[in-house]
Order: structure tokens, then sequence, then C-alpha cells
């Protein structure tokens, strides 16, 4: 997708602080941390709007970003518990129009999520 920030971080057009990286997924440092531990996931695979673009065509991709979130956070040492969020269309906050995951560590991080 030539106008997608994520798919030309994928493809390196543009720096990431690279976390974790496969043939189908990429894992980066978010640059507005929301958490000691703010990690970014995403299919390299271009899937448009979020989560209610994941189908059985491509569901697998999602099942590798949570593998790639389990490694992260074993490597990391997270301890405590982590989350992963991820956001689908505007009014949830979804900025970039590509389904990522964020993964959040490091600190409490409540009960409530909103």
């Amino acid at each position: 997708m030539p106008d997608c920030v994520f798919c030309k971080i994928a493809a390196g057009e543009i720096p990431c602080r690279q976390a974790y990286e496969d043939d189908s997924v990429l894992a980066f440092y978010d640059i507005h941390p929301q958490a000691p531990v703010h990690i970014l996931i995403i299919p390299k695979a271009h899937i448009a709007c979020g989560a209610a673009e994941v189908t059985e065509e491509n569901s697998a991709l999602v099942g590798r970003c949570f593998e790639a979130a389990a490694r992260l956070a074993k490597e990391l040492g997270v301890t405590g518990g982590f989350r992963i969020v991820t956001n689908n269309g505007p009014g949830a906050g979804q900025t970039v129009s590509h389904l990522h995951f964020h993964l959040l560590a490091g600190r409490e991080l409540g009960l409530t999520m909103g």
C-alpha cells in the first residue's frame, strides 16, 4: 500500500527501532510510548483497517503476530504481565489503517480500558 506508513516501515523505507522481525511480522518500538515497554507488532502484508478485515485467508498472520508478542515478552523479561491491544477504526483510536497490535508492559496497567 503506497501511502501506508507501516508498509513503508516494513519495506525499510522509514527507519524504526526494531524489536523483532521474521518473514511475515515486524515489531518495533512505538515513538510515543504509553508504557515503559510499548512495541507495535505488524504483519508485513497490508491488512487494511484492522481487526475488522481479518479473514480465514489472513488469520494465520494474526497468529504470527501473537507468537512474536509472546517471544518478545520472554526476551524482554516482562514480569507481572503484559497487555496486547488493537484498535479498530478512528472511533477506537486507530491512527494507522494497517492491522497492528500494541504490546504494553513494564508498569501496572490497571483494570479499566477506557
